[in-house]
């Protein structure tokens, strides 16, 4: 009798265990500010990442205007901010125990923000401008992109633990990118940018005329080795 009734407990705890771990469907009404009205609190840290992000691009933006170092610094450190909001959303979804569709796709659209498009954009501004540069960093974005819209769809398939978390990353995951903008912090640092000391590694003519499109800087394509990480099916980069 008692170990049916504890048999009866494991499978109660199970249940509300899955029941925990349920995305909550987005409940859509003809009312005002339904949008509003399905957000959580961890939603709202979500989009501050968005923010840090959507920040970022301007201040490299004012950079290329005013060639002020300060907005190239802001520029460079605002992913980092962000990356600090998408750790954030995660606990403070766990700490309230729910999380939603809603919320999921909030994460990814932020990361793409703070960790694809913002990082492409610091980089451009530094100096990687040219037009095959310029089609590496258009590939990192959608790369990025991709394995984000791979991630959303995979989800579900991925071996997960007790508490609902993933064994593993598959592909580079997107905040890596990271390691990035840490790289051009350096050169930042270093002078090594447009109109000073110059992109390490100088740049190239792969055909026609110097200053033509067939121009590069070897070190862009370390982007597209990234965004070739990103999207690799066999990488499995274990979570923390």
């Amino acid at each position: 009798m008692a170990k049916g009734k504890n048999v009866r407990n494991v499978n109660n705890h199970n249940s509300e265990a899955h029941e925990s771990h349920v995305l909550q469907q987005y409940v859509d009404s003809d009312g005002h500010f339904s949008l509003v009205r399905n957000f959580r609190l961890a939603d709202l840290v979500t989009i501050m990442n968005g923010v840090c992000g959507s920040f970022s691009i301007f201040s490299s933006s004012q950079y290329l205007l005013t060639k002020d170092d300060d907005f190239l610094w802001w520029a460079l450190a605002l992913p980092l901010a962000g990356l600090m909001f998408d750790f954030m959303d995660g606990k403070v979804a766990r700490w309230r125990k729910s999380t939603s569709l809603l919320g999921q796709e909030l994460d990814s659209l932020a990361d793409l923000i703070s960790f694809g498009v913002a990082p492409a954009v610091v980089a451009f501004a530094v100096g990687l401008r040219t037009y095959l540069d310029t089609i590496c960093l258009t590939g990192f974005i959608c790369c990025g992109l991709a394995r984000l819209a791979r991630f959303n769809a995979t989800v579900a398939l991925v071996p997960k633990d007790a508490t609902g978390k993933a064994h593993y990353f598959e592909g580079l995951p997107i905040p890596s990118s990271l390691g990035l903008v840490a790289i051009l912090s350096y050169w930042a640092r270093r002078g090594w940018v447009e109109g000073k000391e110059g992109i390490p590694g100088g740049i190239i003519t792969l055909w026609g005329q110097p200053g033509g499109r067939g121009d590069l800087h070897p070190v862009s394509i370390i982007f597209g080795f990234w965004a070739a990480a990103m999207l690799s099916k066999t990488l499995r980069v274990p979570k923390p």
